[in-house]
Formats: C-alpha cells, structure tokens, sequence
C-alpha cells in the first residue's frame, strides 16, 4: 500500500470527530460527495472498515477508534515538527507546559533563574498533549499520572502530599492526618481535574471542599486555609519531560537550572547563631 497522506488523514479525522459527513464536509470547507469518496477509498487502501454507515447515523468500528486516535497523534506530532524547525531558525527561547496555578514556588524561581534564554510559560491541563502537538517544548509534570511513552523525563523534585483544610475544621490544627480520616468529611474530593489553585484554596477557605495537593501549595495558601501532612500518602515526584526526537541545548539547561533551583530550595537554611552571653554585672 502506497504510504498515506495527510489529507486523508485530516478527511477521516473530521468525519470521525462530527460521525456525520456533511457536518465534517462544512468543517473542512468541501462538498460532501468527495468526502465520502475520499473516506472510502481510504478503507479500501487499508482493507480496513473504519467507519459503519446507515442512514440514520455513522459509528466508529474497534479499528476506526484506533485510527482516529493514531491519526490526532500523528497530526499533532506534524505540527510540532514544522514548529521544531521554525524554532530552529529563530531566537533561543522555550515554551513550558505547566498547570494553571501554579504560577509560584518552585516555577516561579526557575523562571527566575533561567537567564539568558526567554521562557513563554504554556498553561494547560493536557501537558502530554502539549508536548506531542509541538505547542510547548518541555512541560512540568507529575511522574505516574499519564503516559509519556516517547518522551525524555529528569526528576526534579519530591513534593509530600497535604490536605488543604478550612482554618476552624477540626483538623487544621494536627501534624498529619489520614486519608481515611479526610474521607469522613462530607467536603473530600480525591482530585479536582481543571481546576486551578487558586480556585481550590477559595472552594477551601469558605468549607466547601477539602483535598490533598503537593506542598508547594503552601506558596499560595491564604491565612483561612491550613495545610496538613497526610501520612499515609506516598511524595509526588516532578518532573521535566519534552520529546525525545527534539532535545535542544537549551532544554538540557532548563534541566539542570531546574534541579539546582529544586536542591536550593530543600536545603534547610542555617539556624541563626544564639546571642552573645551578657556581661556578668561588676562585683
């Protein structure tokens, strides 16, 4: 079989996105018949049935909802390169993927840090996705939460997990709790997707939630919200990680930036020296 195009892919993606042709044919700015043409044809050339039709509707087959999901990756991982090689002939500079809301702490001293080279900060919840669509070049991010088959990762730091508790709840004011302690209260969610810190340490200090995030939080807590050691949680390790196939000298030093800013920040500061004894009074 003759390799495919992008076009064909782009024709199916529509199809398969809207599961109907003609909203795919207005998506694409082309009339129907040709598009379901192209469709067909692009099934005869893989001997594969992607799409089942009937009058009424149009569905993906088990091997379609393979298709559809290899043919976003393959798009996205397109654009990406004709991004790479626009990069490389312009200005050093980088684009962080990060999570909304976390704008302090440790991201905001290696933003610091990073001198010489400009840094555009990415905010997004799908950070992976980011990264293979080519709209970032490096992304902080927690180890174990998605699946980064393809890409390069360097542990930056361990973040211990804390609950996030209003200021009079009756357990703001231990040294750790459990999580099965937390889950008695009416308020605990296990995670809250697409919600950003800020929101979260409001939804806290007026009661109606209680979770459990990375300590850096502390950085953004206000003096309604307490922060307490969750015992029986494992620390969150995070991460750089950027695509294999496009390492650049500047990621590489974002890396090691990113590292030496994460020691600086766990090694404990120097106690202050006790004062000087007062002379004994004269005899």
């Amino acid at each position: 079989m003759d390799r495919l195009e992008t076009r064909e892919l782009e024709y199916f993606l529509a199809v398969a996105e809207e599961l109907h042709f003609s909203r795919a044919a207005q998506r694409l700015g082309i009339a129907q018949p040709p598009l379901s043409r192209a469709v067909a044809r692009l099934e005869r050339r893989m001997d594969v049935r992607l799409l089942e039709r009937t009058s009424r509707r149009v569905e993906l087959t088990a091997a379609g909802e393979v298709f559809l999901e290899e043919c976003r990756r393959l798009l996205g991982e397109l654009d990406g390169a004709v991004r790479r090689a626009r990069q490389a002939a312009a200005p050093p500079g980088l684009a962080l993927a990060v999570r909304p809301g976390t704008g302090s702490g440790l991201l905001a001293e290696l933003v610091r840090s990073h001198d010489g080279i400009d840094t555009e900060l990415v905010f997004t919840y799908d950070r992976v996705g980011a990264l293979r669509a080519g709209t970032a070049d490096v992304a902080l991010l927690c180890l174990g939460s998605d699946d980064l088959t393809g890409l390069t990762t360097v542990e930056v730091a361990q973040e211990d997990p804390v609950a996030l508790l209003p200021r009079g709840h009756r357990l703001a004011g231990r040294r750790t709790v459990t999580t099965a302690e937390l889950r008695r209260d009416p308020a605990y969610t296990e995670q809250c997707p697409a919600v950003g810190l800020d929101e979260i340490v409001d939804r806290v200090a007026l009661g109606r939630l209680v979770t459990v995030v990375g300590s850096a939080a502390a950085d953004r807590l206000t003096r309604d919200v307490a922060a307490v050691a969750v015992a029986d949680l494992p620390a969150t390790t995070l991460a750089l990680a950027w695509p294999a196939q496009a390492a650049r000298p500047e990621v590489a030093a974002f890396a090691r930036t990113a590292r030496r800013v994460a020691r600086d920040r766990e090694r404990p500061t120097d106690p202050a020296p006790p004062p000087a004894a007062a002379p004994p009074p004269p005899a």
